[in-house]
Parts: C-alpha cells; structure tokens; sequence
C-alpha cells in the first residue's frame, strides 16, 4: 500500500484548515451610518441640485425644460442679483475686518493675568452664547424708530430721529454694526487661546532691546497668531457668504433690496417664488464662492502662516 498517497492527502487537509479563514470585514458595519449619512444629507442633495440648476422648474420643483447653463447667465445678467451680489461684498468687507481688528485688541489687551481679567473674557465672548434671534430682537428694541434706546438719546441731542433699519443709506451698516457684535465673541475666544499659548520667552527678548507695545504687537504677536487668524478670517469670509438669520429677523432684505444677501435671496427664489431652477443655480455659485475662499485661505497660509 502506498502510505505516502495518505499522508499527503492529510498534510494537505491540515494545512488548510490551518490557513487563516477570509472573513468579511466588521469594520464596514460600523462606517456604514456615516457613508449612508454622507450620502444622503450630502452627496445626493448636492448632485441634485446641480441637476436642478440646469432646468426650469414648476411651483413643486417638477423639472419642466432643459435650460443648461441658461439660469446661470440669466443671474449674471440679472440687475437684482448683481445688487445682492454687491450687497454681500460690501456686507464682508464691513463686518470681517472690523470683527478680527476688535476681536484680537481685546485679546491682547486682556491676555495679561491681572485681576478681574477673567470678567472681561467672560463679557466679550458671551455673545457666543446668544442665538441670532435673541440677538435680533434685541436690536431690534434698540433700533425701533420711535421708541428704541439710540433714537431717544439722539432726540435728547437735540437731532432727528434715523430710521436705522428702514433707511436705504443706513440700513446695511446697522445689519453690519450687530453682525460684528455677534460674531465678535468667537473671534475672541480663538485668538485669546493662541495668544495665551505664546511662549513668554518670545516677550521677554522684546524686552530685552526695549521694544513696545505695538513691536510686540506687530513682530512678535501677529505672527506667532497667524494660523488662528487665518482660521478665523476663513471662518468669518464664510459666515459673511451664508447671513441669513440677522437679515429675515431685523429687515426682511429691505429696504429695496439694500440689505438683501446671497442667501437671503436664493431663499426667496427656492420658497418664496418658487423658481427652484434659479434657486439651484444660486446655491452652486455660493458654493463655488466658498470653495474659491477656502482654497485662497490655503494658499494663503502656506506662504504666510508662521508656526512656532
């Protein structure tokens, strides 16, 4: 009898049972609700409205006729749209700045250890802690034409009384003055951490050959802050894109339009007018907008940004 017939079929049997079994990966099970999410919040909603900004649509956002990149130009040669568009560069450029320029002075200014301190931290980033629409009603006290606080103590001066809100040519500063008043609070809080987070020898150098207040300030603290500060003028350029709350509580876009943002005015287009195609193509021109910040806010920080 050939033994060895045998003992190769068994060696054989044994070294398979012994090979390492193929078993289906667990882990797909765990990242399955986060894709499925992604997806379905995310990914679908965006390849729909991509789709949609390439038709005209009826009042329930039926897709009626094929229009290509016809709601697109129609924007651009819109005289409504290129107003909101104005009205949002116009609404960054007093907000954004103003917000990062007062947010890190007050950061500075109460980044020693001096008592009380903490209670001045504590009052300039609470308004982190106020929703938009607490916020705005109590603007909106504030600047009621008739009996809100600024105009009483204008009228005690001896001046007319503004209509803060309802005035064409003051309007958008009044929606800007609460924007920065708002968003000051976490602007303050990212630049208090960086600066708490400098090593104190950098200081103590500047001492050392006499330099001030505003050396320090310019040589030492800007540049040692510059990723947060990058960080939060990304964020800030951002949030100035998306306003929406400030504008539907205090003037509803008015008046005529002067406080009417991007935002604003594709929520009016999707669920006011219903014209869901040009809404569409609104929203994918912000994007785009927003995607164009965060790459120049990259390119940025590679060139400019120092880190410790």
């Amino acid at each position: 009898m050939d033994v060895s017939f045998f003992s190769d079929d068994k060696t054989k049997t044994m070294v398979e049972d012994a090979a390492p079994q193929k078993r289906f990966p667990t882990w797909i099970f765990y990242l399955l609700p986060s894709v499925l999410c992604f997806f379905v919040f995310t990914i679908y909603p965006f390849i729909k409205t991509v789709v949609t900004s390439l038709f005209i649509t009826s009042n329930t956002g039926a897709l009626t006729k094929f229009v290509g990149i016809g709601n697109y130009i129609g924007l651009f040669q819109n005289a409504r749209y290129l107003q909101c568009l104005g009205n949002t560069v116009k609404y960054m450029l007093l907000t954004v700045p103003l917000t990062i320029i007062i947010a890190l002075l007050l950061a500075v200014l109460t980044s020693t250890d001096y008592p009380g301190m903490g209670i001045f931290r504590t009052i300039f980033s609470s308004t982190m802690g106020i929703s938009v629409a607490a916020g705005s009603v109590f603007w909106s006290l504030i600047f009621n034409p008739t009996s809100g606080l600024l105009n009483k103590v204008i009228s005690g001066l001896g001046f007319d009384k503004v209509g803060w809100l309802t005035e064409e040519n003051v309007a958008m500063y009044s929606i800007s003055l609460v924007s920065v008043w708002m968003n000051i609070g976490f602007a303050y809080l990212i630049l208090m951490g960086a600066i708490k987070s400098i090593d104190s020898s950098h200081y103590e150098s500047v001492d050392i050959v006499g330099g001030g207040f505003f050396y320090k300030l310019f040589k030492v603290t800007i540049p040692l802050i510059s990723p947060s500060l990058f960080f939060v003028l990304t964020i800030s350029l951002i949030g100035a894109f998306r306003s929406f709350g400030l504008i539907d509580m205090l003037t509803s876009g008015g008046p005529n339009n002067t406080t009417t943002l991007l935002v604003y005015k594709l929520y009016k287009d999707a669920f006011v007018n219903f014209q869901f195609g040009s809404a569409s193509a609104q929203g994918i021109i912000l994007f785009l907008f927003i995607f164009l910040v965060s790459q120049l806010q990259t390119k940025l920080t590679e060139r400019f940004v120092t880190y410790q």
